[in-house]
């Protein structure tokens, strides 16, 4: 049975998208992945598929134009250059960016990745993002994005922390407490957090709540780490019970992407009874249409060892990951990566977007015709920036709270955020991802018109 299992997804290998693979990384798991599509995903800019994602959202609340273009734009965009002097004794400039999309609804709220391909275009769609991501969780940030156009790979200990505390010393005029938080992102953790958190409060004296993402012991939060992962898992169970297609128990998964968000998702899905039947990460992928031994692979993981060398699966092409048939698919680590090229291939019932923008504009209308559910990204990855939040006020109140009290928050937050979309996906007749975006959309222009123009 497992052969021919195995031996299908290897015959699915030749109908797909042969890209090669490159490097990237999970947006919270700070872990590289590549996967074949990655020429979709840069063919397709961020910023073109959030633009028609919102325009969407804005033709259905038939928003005047004036309106529109105040919720778009801007406020503020930050170029720098950063010079570091190298082990080599050579001097190089890195590019650095910092957008701040919107403040209405609270201080400035975004992460800070460090990747060859970040430029301008990318992080000013992802601040957008963040702002939509913050109002449809309803907490009270807004939203902002930045980074440093640097592989990071390429960088010494010494010269990461030399590039992340050049960083700071050049954006400290718009960040703060109260102004502008960042977070980890793609190729960032708690290490440069740490840096940001030690450097800015050279300056400004004792500031754990300048950034979230710390390390535990270093006034981080319990529960941050599996916090992406597990909202995604409570958004999987809500849209499952909204659709009443059941309970996770006994669904079957399949996870695109390894990283922190992939394996702790992974995990809990386990935990809760459900089948994970095949993952992949930058490398290879496994699969076991019994469903895999989570724990026992994430061991196998960190040992070391290759995720497609896990004994007790068959490994598959990477690049089949997609069109496994299976209850739920979970894109967890590229944006762009479900594109009209292989969107009639995919086999799933539901895909949950762990992933920041893993699916096409092109992509995401074929799905709808295909009478696939998709819980957006703005929203089945809002834990984590739910939990820093969490951090945030535990940071401001000198109090930490145990793991349980910020999981039932958590669980609390995602429930509430989910119910307040589905009305809207219910009553008005739209997609969930119309449906966020119209919720967001709304949080933010009432904060707006109430605060005034001036």
């Amino acid at each position: 049975m497992m052969k021919r299992f195995g031996h299908r997804l290897m015959q699915q290998g030749t109908v797909l998208l042969r890209g090669e693979a490159a490097t990237a990384s999970e947006n919270a798991g700070w872990m590289s992945v590549g996967f074949g599509g990655l020429n979709a995903r840069m063919a397709s800019s961020h910023a073109e598929n959030t633009n028609q994602f919102i325009s969407e959202a804005l033709e259905h609340l038939e928003y005047p134009e004036r309106l529109q273009k105040m919720l778009l734009a801007p406020e503020r965009e930050v170029s720098v250059e950063l010079e570091v002097l190298r082990d080599s004794g050579e001097v190089d400039i890195y590019k650095a960016y910092r957008v701040q999309h919107c403040n209405s609804r609270g201080p400035y709220k975004g992460g800070l990745r460090y990747h060859p391909q970040v430029d301008l275009d990318d992080v000013r769609s992802l601040a957008s993002l963040m702002t939509w991501k913050t109002a449809v969780m309803d907490i009270p940030f807004g939203g902002a994005k930045g980074g440093i156009t640097v592989d990071p790979t390429t960088l010494s200990d010494r010269e990461a922390e030399i590039l992340t505390r050049k960083l700071v010393q050049a954006l400290r005029p718009v960040l703060g407490t109260y102004e502008d938080i960042p977070a980890p992102d793609m190729n960032t953790g708690g290490r440069e957090m740490a840096w940001l958190f030690d450097e800015y409060s050279k300056f400004n004296g004792f500031s754990p709540g300048i950034v979230t993402g710390k390390p535990v012991w270093l006034h981080g939060s319990l529960g941050r780490e599996a916090a992406t992962g597990r909202g995604t898992v409570f958004a999987i169970r809500e849209a499952l019970r909204a659709l009443k297609l059941g309970e996770i128990k006994d669904k079957t998964f399949v996870i695109q992407g390894f990283g922190n968000v992939g394996s702790w998702a992974a995990q809990i899905l386990h935990e809760q009874g459900g089948k994970v039947i095949a993952v992949a990460d930058a490398f290879g992928a496994i699969a076991n249409e019994r469903g895999l031994d989570i724990p026992s692979l994430r061991r196998h993981i960190g040992d070391q060892h290759s995720l497609a060398s896990y004994p007790d699966g068959i490994a598959v092409p990477k690049e089949t990951i997609l069109t496994v048939p299976c209850d739920v698919l979970i894109p967890a680590a590229l944006g762009g990566v479900i594109t009209e090229e292989n969107v009639n291939d995919i086999q799933c019932k539901m895909i949950a977007e762990a992933a920041n923008g893993p699916t096409t504009f092109e992509a995401d209308l074929m799905l709808r015709e295909k009478g696939v559910t998709v819980v957006p990204d703005i929203y089945t990855n809002g834990g984590g920036v739910t939990v820093s939040f969490f951090e945030w006020v535990q940071n401001l109140q000198n109090f930490k709270w145990t793991e349980d009290e910020v999981n039932e928050k958590l669980d609390v937050c995602m429930t509430n955020s989910f119910r307040d979309i589905w009305e809207i996906c219910e009553s008005d007749k739209l997609p969930l991802r119309t449906a966020a975006f119209a919720k967001a959309l709304q949080r933010v222009t009432r904060a707006k018109v109430h605060r005034g123009f001036e």
